[in-house]
């Protein structure tokens, strides 16, 4: 460990020195936000800013700058991961020297952090912005609200009990307090405990995210003023004619394929679209884990950056507890849920339901940090959007969702220096968007030989927490 320390305050030295002007020269610049794209611009970042981005012809870097030839590559906004866990109780040991700098190798430059331990979170933040670690800017919501199972036990580290609404008032002031970001529940906050936080957090100015509990209709929480729902959750019981059931928790898949309404869909998709409720369905998690039992977990390509503790204890608890639900249906029948979670998603997205990229990086099992972003957006390539659609997902719609439009989202003078430079175009194939050849945190540049070591030095971190 003590090697893998120092290599990372050989590198985070580096990158505090002042730098001069970077300068990417001839480059096609992708604007998910506006649909555009402008061949042949040169692209000058100076500190964290963008400082110019002009046509490629008649522009003249700065004396002093680094220029990098882009010709034939491709320039895109930083992406975000809407949906990770990053400090997670004692779930992801090393998670600072792994989970983080996976981000960055992968172009994500951001990420909402879902459930969290909130002095861990806000150290790293500080770290990151500090340019003392490598890692993406973080909006977090410090731990999630919860209920009891019927053991008695919380079901995830980093969680809140609420059982009354007193609790739900009470655990929002505490957070705020914290400095957290937004307020995240979970499934097993009661109803009236779920209102009471819901009514709480707007009260504050924290917005409203996360799952629909389990005894709460999704119509409610959209009245509620959530402005998240992860998973996809409550949709398909919202369009059930026996929603009912569900919430009295007698439902079964089967029962959920079976009963799905067409015009109680239609008018829960236009009430989602009116209130532009933000979806983040997790769709890279979704398949993983509703086909966890057809998964090849020992042969797994990107094991060497899995340290053996997440694998061989925190993953094999969770793939334990999921799997004598999961084996009690069918395969033909979880295949035919995952495509529906495919068409409802296109379905809702062409209604204009707005959508988040996001994982459930790391807690998803074999879900990698940064790896799984690029999934999730081939994802929403199958279910039906366009690949400049998909790219608006993980970069111009967390812009707008967060209110950041005029510093992020797209490549413009002024916004941060948060970039993805590509070898090859996304709009012709999404897959594309794994083909990196630099990127740009904080201003910092990563090129790819930095990457590679960044990569080299996660694995070692990985082999080394234990």
């Amino acid at each position: 460990m003590r090697v893998v320390a120092l290599f990372w305050l050989a590198v985070v030295t580096a990158f505090c020195q002042p730098a001069a002007p970077i300068a990417i020269t001839h480059v096609t610049v992708i604007n998910p936000g506006t649909s555009s794209v402008l061949p042949d611009r040169t692209v000058v970042v100076t500190g964290d800013r963008i400082t110019s981005v002009s046509d490629g012809v008649k522009a003249q870097p700065p004396k002093n700058a680094r220029v990098i030839d882009g010709t034939g590559q491709y320039l895109i906004p930083g992406l975000w991961d809407m949906h990770v866990h990053s400090a997670f109780g004692d779930w992801f040991p090393g998670g600072r020297d792994i989970i983080l700098p996976l981000f960055i190798a992968n172009g994500i430059t951001g990420v909402r952090d879902m459930g969290g331990d909130v002095p861990v979170l806000v150290a790293w933040r500080k770290e990151i912005a500090s340019g003392h670690v490598i890692g993406p800017r973080m909006v977090i919501s410090g731990p999630m609200l919860d209920g009891y199972l019927p053991s008695g036990k919380l079901r995830f580290p980093s969680s809140i009990p609420v059982t009354t609404p007193a609790d739900a008032i009470v655990a929002v002031d505490a957070l705020k307090k914290q400095g957290v970001d937004f307020i995240k529940v979970q499934s097993a906050i009661s109803h009236d405990a779920y209102l009471a936080a819901a009514a709480e957090a707007h009260k504050q100015g924290l917005p409203f995210v996360g799952h629909v509990p389990d005894k709460v209709r999704i119509r409610e929480v959209v009245a509620a003023g959530q402005t998240s729902i992860e998973h996809l959750m409550g949709i398909f019981e919202g369009c059930s004619t026996a929603e009912d059931k569900f919430i009295q928790g007698q439902g079964t898949l089967k029962l959920l394929l079976a009963t799905q309404d067409k015009q109680r869909c239609d008018s829960l998709i236009k009430l989602l679209a009116q209130n532009q409720t933000w979806q983040a369905p997790t769709l890279a998690w979704q398949r993983g884990g509703e086909f966890l039992d057809q998964r090849d977990l020992k042969h797994q390509p990107l094991d060497k950056y899995v340290p053996p503790y997440w694998r061989d204890v925190t993953w094999r608890r969770f793939s334990d507890e999921m799997m004598p639900d999961l084996l009690r249906d069918p395969l033909a029948l979880r295949q035919d849920y995952f495509a529906r979670n495919l068409q409802i998603v296109d379905a809702m997205h062409r209604a204009g339901v707005p959508f988040l990229a996001g994982t459930d990086s790391a807690p998803g099992v074999y879900i990698l940090p940064g790896f799984s972003l690029h999934d999730e957006l081939a994802n929403f390539v199958e279910a039906g959007f366009t690949p400049m659609e998909s790219l608006q997902t993980a970069t111009s719609n967390p812009a707008r969702f967060l209110g950041m439009q005029a510093s992020m989202g797209s490549v413009e003078s002024g916004k941060f220096a948060d970039l993805v430079l590509l070898t090859a175009n996304p709009l012709e194939d999404i897959r594309n968007s794994r083909k990196i050849s630099a990127v740009l945190a904080h201003g910092r540049l990563f090129d790819r030989a930095a990457i590679n070591q960044v990569l080299v030095r996660v694995e070692a971190a990985a082999n080394a927490a234990r």
